[in-house]
């Protein structure tokens, strides 16, 4: 492998060209492990940025695949359809909160957050057209702390000031951020009291400024890139009860917690709660293709589609690839066997049997976990050449950002294979030379 040609003109993510991170030559993956062509095999802790729950080459998965391809790999979406997207969209209508009835299938997270707003932003103008009385709302209200994209509009409602795009403030649409709820723990399966203290802010900024809010857009639960935190149930309940009071749609960014990640389908189960218009990516296909989906209810819907425009003003190009949807279908299946719960619950009993003992060293400020999430958050910042190093030392695929070191491992990951990633942060937070 070219390692030299990858150094000198592939720019990675989150990479510097003029002085790149060190790049670890994969050559094939199965299972929970990533083999590097230097002979290494490492136990994967992140599912390949939160996405492969099934691991690496599942036979159903790769079986999927090979059908869909000798069929066709992509045809486009305007005025056609076809069996894959068919059959994908009436499996997530199976999974998804009853209330949600139309799919629209999208490139990649971040575009489906840019689908959620722009769906809220025509919704209000098709009410604001029926009606001018109703005021023309294009504010969105989120929280502190909060992640939903790299693109554009999804950056807008980014924590701007805590987040990796804050040398973009000035350049997107200003939005209204509410101070976010206190991160909690859950243990044994219970959450602590809640602290009513922590809808304070946000439900004043929604009663200041609810005729200019268009939607409120959330991560339930859990926070993730902004800084994997969690939060109490009892929090997102009110807060749909403030959108219901004030007529505010309530938009759910489940594309890191969806799908069993946090114990529950979806993470907004925690509170038995609905969104008005559901973003579901990352383990959609588990990790084998990008895609993902906006899934709304009809009243947002029809809502939409009854402006001058008479329909919903967006259409990606590999919209409904079927090669990505028929994987995804596969995907679904193996969700739809119900293992995952005893997978989660596995390895969410070895995180709150092991995190806390890692607690004691210098460097740990504080552990968290909920369900196949760990978080060792820590007081200084990774350094992040030398501690990648470390954890490929110690044979594992870990990779912090910050101050955190977490894990999302595969749902199919063995005590023995959860233990060793806990084992090799250990030794990292253990060792000076891994922090800045």
């Amino acid at each position: 492998m070219d390692l030299q040609f990858n150094k000198k003109h592939i720019w990675h993510p989150y990479t510097s060209t003029i002085n790149p991170l060190p790049c670890f030559p994969v050559q094939s993956a199965h299972g929970v492990c990533i083999q590097l062509e230097t002979g290494e095999k490492l136990i994967d802790g992140m599912s390949s940025w939160w996405s492969a729950i099934h691991g690496y080459n599942h036979p159903d998965l790769n079986k999927a695949a090979h059908a869909q391809i000798n069929e066709m790999s992509h045809v486009m979406f305007g005025g056609l359809t076809h069996e894959p997207a068919i059959a994908l969209c009436k499996n997530i209508l199976e999974l998804v909160p009853r209330n949600l009835e139309h799919v629209f299938l999208a490139d990649s997270g971040s575009v489906a957050v840019e689908v959620s707003l722009k769906m809220a932003l025509q919704y209000w103008y098709a009410k604001h057209e029926q009606d001018p009385t109703i005021p023309m709302r294009s504010k969105f209200l989120t929280l502190e702390h909060g992640y939903h994209g790299d693109t554009f509009a999804a950056m807008s409602v980014t924590d701007p000031n805590n987040s990796m795009h804050k040398m973009y403030k000035g350049f997107l649409p200003e939005h209204i951020f509410a101070q976010s709820p206190a991160c909690y723990q859950i243990k044994k399966g219970q959450w602590p009291a809640f602290n009513s203290q922590d809808i304070v802010d946000f439900e004043t900024k929604i009663v200041q400024q609810h005729n200019e809010i268009a939607a409120v857009i959330l991560e339930p639960i859990v926070q993730g890139a902004g800084g994997m935190r969690f939060y109490h149930p009892e929090f997102l309940v009110k807060v749909r009860q403030l959108c219901d009071r004030f007529g505010i749609l309530l938009i759910l960014d489940e594309i890191a917690t969806g799908f069993g990640r946090t114990g529950k389908l979806f993470a907004c189960e925690h509170a038995n709660i609905q969104p008005d218009i559901l973003c579901i990516g990352k383990a959609l296909t588990s990790g084998y293709m990008t895609l993902a989906a906006t899934i709304t209810s009809k009243t947002v819907a029809d809502t939409v589609c009854s402006s001058e425009a008479s329909c919903f003003m967006h259409g990606p190009t590999f919209m409904a690839n079927p090669l990505a949807c028929a994987v995804a279908t596969a995907s679904l299946n193996l969700i739809k066997q119900n293992n995952w719960k005893h997978q989660i619950s596995t390895i969410e009993t070895i995180f709150e049997e092991k995190l806390p003992k890692l607690q004691k060293y210098p460097q740990v400020k504080e552990v968290r976990w909920l369900g196949a999430i760990g978080v060792i958050e820590t007081f200084k910042p990774v350094n992040m050449a030398i501690i990648q190093q470390h954890f490929v030392d110690h044979g594992v695929w870990i990779r912090p950002f910050g101050k955190l070191i977490y894990l999302m491992p595969p749902y199919i990951s063995q005590p023995i294979e959860i233990e060793k990633l806990i084992v090799a942060i250990e030794s990292a937070v253990n060792s000076s030379e891994c922090f800045m």
